[in-house]
């Protein structure tokens, strides 16, 4: 859904606002008194006919007063001609309207497009400058919405531009400064367009749709055979068969009705149930490449509700900290996900230890039959996530356990970077080689809790936060075609 606001230049009053050409060309003013002093003085007669006195000297001065005088009436023909180009300036016609999403996308570079129509009783020749700065809400970052062209009148221009918001909320363009350079290039005509645009920061909308038109993509053609060959147990259709099928697959009564070798397609199983627990306490409200770990997380969760519906599961989601803040009941339907976007994209993290031993025991509560249960949190070590790891050998043997956790490239771009760097002084070298220490210190913690979680039966997966929707998405669907659930 589009969210435009146009704004019609005119029914504001502009301002004048002096270019740099015509500081400069009054600046030249001062050259005037500078030249006429060097006129004699004898060239005025009466000068020598006054007696000596007070009036004879200031007529000797004469040339600078000349100059002086010359200098105040070019000003005023400068400021004159100026206003007039200023004036002619109001000939031109301007119409601008800011275009983007109603619903932008957090942690994505989201496209911004400012269209510009220009008209008026100019001639179709002539050129203007106009230069837009839009003004962006404080938070967000990206390009630099600044633009400088030349104009010609009866036409149309568009600029794009990217921002990138930080947080999820609501969020509001207030304007557009606008400027437009006279012909003769000595005023600009300045306004402040109260170009206003609402928008709300939801999850990675950009991503989920185009998870989606893979997905779609995937159910039909080639992609679709691929699909087919990764495995499963239901039966989908029959299909001829190809050099490397398996043979077991054969299905010998319908090849000889058919006279051409044909091979049961299967599929992995539908209606499966898949329960998402999304953490939102302490751990989740570290920065991690711009955002916050659970911003990461949110995004990967939904991710994996639309392939799971995609794929005709039922998918559940809870978001937890000391208790669980968020549940909402597995269910099937390409419907659903809207109600599970309604109900957590204003959910923000909380500065609160989470109690994982309460919410699996809620879980357990609320649903008895075997489900896949995706944890995502983050686990430092063995010590400060004991609790963690008690609650996931919980869900064994009912439920199939899959932890996942939010790595940050920050500490392995540290843990891996070449030892002793010669650039650095020896106090330096110091500090860098026990910032590498501790990284490689915590990596090396953070496997043995994930080892510990492998031996009691806890799938796991580990990747950087900003890459763990198509991580966790492909894992997912590597799960269903195996049959583990």
């Amino acid at each position: 859904m589009k969210a435009p606001a146009s704004y019609q230049f005119g029914r504001h009053r502009p301002r004048w606002v002096p270019t740099v050409g015509f500081y400069g060309l009054l600046l030249l003013g001062i050259l005037l008194p500078v030249l006429t002093s060097f006129l004699p003085a004898e060239l005025w007669p009466i000068a020598d006919a006054v007696p000596p006195g007070a009036l004879r000297e200031r007529l000797h001065s004469w040339p600078l007063g000349l100059g002086l005088v010359l200098m105040v009436l070019y000003d005023l023909l400068l400021f004159g001609v100026s206003l007039w180009d200023y004036i002619r300036m109001g000939r031109w016609q301007i119409t601008l309207e800011r275009i983007c999403e109603s619903r932008l996308s957090i942690g994505r570079q989201n496209p911004i497009r400012l269209k510009l129509h220009t008209r008026g009783e100019v001639s179709l020749s002539e050129q203007i400058r106009i230069e837009l700065y839009d003004d962006v809400p404080a938070e967000f970052t990206g390009d630099t919405p600044y633009f400088a062209f030349m104009a010609l009148p009866q036409s149309t221009l568009e600029f794009v531009y990217h921002v990138f918001p930080p947080r999820r909320g609501a969020f509001q363009w207030s304007g557009c400064d606008v400027r437009l350079r006279s012909s003769w290039g000595l005023a600009w005509r300045r306004w402040f367009a109260p170009l206003v645009t609402e928008v709300e920061v939801y999850p990675d909308l950009i991503g989920l749709r185009s998870l989606s038109i893979r997905l779609s993509l995937e159910s039909s053609g080639s992609l679709r055979r691929r699909r087919y060959a990764l495995g499963g147990t239901e039966f989908a259709e029959l299909r001829e068969y190809h050099l490397g099928d398996d043979l077991r697959l054969m299905d010998w009564k319908a090849s000889a009705r058919r006279g051409r070798p044909l091979v049961r397609a299967m599929e992995p199983e539908r209606d499966q149930p898949l329960i998402i627990l999304l953490d939102r306490g302490r751990m989740m409200t570290a920065t991690v490449a711009g955002l916050k770990r659970f911003d990461w997380g949110l995004n990967a969760a939904l991710a994996l509700a639309l392939t799971g519906l995609r794929r005709g599961d039922k998918v559940g989601l809870g978001i937890f900290d000391q208790q669980l803040h968020i549940w909402i009941a597995p269910q099937s339907g390409n419907s659903h996900l809207g109600r599970i976007l309604n109900q957590v994209y204003r959910c923000e993290p909380v500065f609160e230890e989470s109690d994982y031993v309460g919410t699996v025991s809620a879980i357990l509560g609320h649903y008895t039959r075997r489900a896949l249960v995706v944890v995502l949190t983050e686990v430092i070590d063995e010590v400060a996530s004991q609790e963690l790891l008690a609650a996931m050998a919980r869900l064994t043997p009912r439920f199939l356990p899959l932890c996942v956790a939010l790595r940050d490239r920050h500490i392995e771009a540290l843990a891996h970077r070449p030892l002793m760097p010669q650039s650095l002084a020896p106090r330096d070298q110091v500090a860098s080689l026990y910032e590498q220490a501790v990284a490689l210190d915590l990596l090396h913690q953070r496997q043995r809790a994930f080892a510990h979680l492998e031996q009691q039966g806890v799938l796991v997966l580990d990747a950087p936060a900003d890459q763990m929707s198509e991580r966790l998405v492909d894992r997912y669907l590597l799960l269903k075609a195996r049959g583990q659930l």
